[in-house]
């Protein structure tokens, strides 16, 4: 597989897991608790997120199989849900979505909300299944996809073990600029990610 791929893989996977705008999530999630409870708490939530991810990543073509859904079709579903997500971030609905999330007491948000659906959103998982498909079989590519996850997965936990200094560094406007720009990254990833879905079903052609 070329390199141009995995950079892709990357920067896809970034964007839509999204840790810079996990991070402040994650602060409000955790207010007041000691440093101990919230160091568990992120390490509980990543481990979760990425063995969610891991398992749609492996096995998600086969259960589309099963239920009868072709490739092609989900790479344009996929893509649209991608287009959605960067939409919501260009525009903040996707922050204010996840800071209605973390409103409301709760002893231990690891599974859920932070693993589900914050780290292995609906975006993620569809981008797992469609980034291990076009490695068609290659167990290197398939492993190497895997691992670019789990870097992802693993950045989160150190942004969520230092997310207080973070937060202060970038303030409110730096969190937002970042938000922008990878916004509109993620909406040209997806737009290419319809177009070789309809390449699939012979609308078009494929492009590099």
């Amino acid at each position: 597989m070329p390199v141009e791929f995995f950079l892709t893989a990357f920067v896809t996977l970034f964007v839509v897991i999204d840790p810079i705008g996990l991070t402040p999530v994650f602060v409000a999630l955790t207010k007041g608790m000691d440093p101990r409870h919230r160091a568990g708490i992120a390490l509980r939530a990543c481990l979760t997120g990425a063995i969610i991810l891991v398992t749609f990543g492996i096995l998600g073509e086969q259960v589309l199989t099963f239920i009868g859904i072709s490739m092609p079709a989900f790479r344009i579903a996929g893509g649209i849900l991608l287009f959605l997500t960067a939409l919501d971030m260009l525009f903040e609905r996707r922050s204010q979505r996840r800071r209605g999330r973390a409103d409301g007491p709760t002893d231990d948000p690891s599974v859920f909300p932070l693993a589900i659906p914050l780290i292995a959103g609906p975006g993620a998982i569809a981008t797992m299944i469609l980034l291990t498909d076009q490695t068609a079989g290659h167990l290197t590519a398939l492993a190497a996809v895997l691992a670019v996850m789990l870097v992802i997965v693993g950045g989160c936990y150190v942004l969520f073990r230092v997310a207080d200094p973070i937060e202060r560094a970038l303030g409110d406007t730096g969190i937002v600029v970042v938000t922008r720009l990878l916004g509109m990254l993620l909406a040209a990833l997806s737009v290419q990610f319809v177009l070789d879905g309809l390449a699939g079903f012979g609308i078009g052609a494929a492009l590099p």
